[in-house]
């Protein structure tokens, strides 16, 4: 981690040469900096047999965060770039039958059917084409579909230093922090709820990272 998101011919071999060391450790050093994801799901009004797309879903964390409703699931597909981290979910999925663990890009990737819902769970940061990924999530909606989100970001509210430090300070990682995903999350779905908030970074007593969560619904 200390070398940062390494250089790399394309997005999978960066992934996989930075979180491969990492993966099995991910979840337990990461859990208390990525705040958010459990409250994001709980939110979520899923029906019985619910369709779910999770993009950028690394070791499949939010699996947990479904608890009991995960049963309740009619499919939940678990889709990543990075194998090392995939091979991280295929453990936490077993043998469960609505989970699917899929490898291939957040841009590209579309399911046979439309589905009910789209996560985006500190991923959308990750991804260079985060536009394209964006548009190919809300393409993959139904009517009434979900799109929710919870990531990292900076406000208007920072100062232009706070504001750089942290781009700088992500950056090293490979996450583009940018306000401008928020606003494109506004303009993409005009029926949803936003909430941002201020979480501390363990191990750097007093200090506070802003991150969103976002629910929008497809028209």
């Amino acid at each position: 981690m200390l070398r940062g998101m390494p250089a790399g011919a394309d997005a999978r071999s960066r992934l996989q040469a930075f979180y491969a060391p990492q993966a099995q450790s991910y979840d337990a050093f990461r859990e208390r900096l990525l705040r958010g994801r459990a409250e994001l799901i709980a939110s979520l009004d899923l029906a019985p047999g619910a369709r779910v797309v999770d993009l950028g879903a690394g070791t499949g964390r939010n699996l947990d965060h479904f608890g009991p409703r995960l049963a309740q699931l009619g499919r939940i597909d678990l889709v990543d770039l990075c194998p090392a981290l995939l091979d991280q979910a295929r453990l936490r999925a077993g043998a469960l039958p609505n989970v699917g663990v899929i490898a291939a890009d957040a841009c590209t990737y579309r399911p046979e059917a439309p589905v009910d819902c789209v996560i985006f769970s500190y991923s959308l940061t990750m991804i260079p084409d985060w536009r394209r990924a964006l548009a190919n999530a809300v393409a993959m909606l139904g009517t009434g579909g979900v799109l929710a989100v919870v990531d990292f970001t900076v406000t208007p509210a920072q100062s232009a230093l706070a504001r750089r430090f942290w781009t700088l300070w992500f950056g090293h990682d490979g996450v583009r922090l940018d306000r401008a995903h928020v606003e494109a999350l506004r303009g993409c779905l005009q029926n949803h709820r936003l909430s941002e908030q201020r979480a501390p970074v363990p191990y750097v007593p007093g200090v506070k990272v802003c991150y969103y969560q976002f629910v929008g619904t497809r028209g």
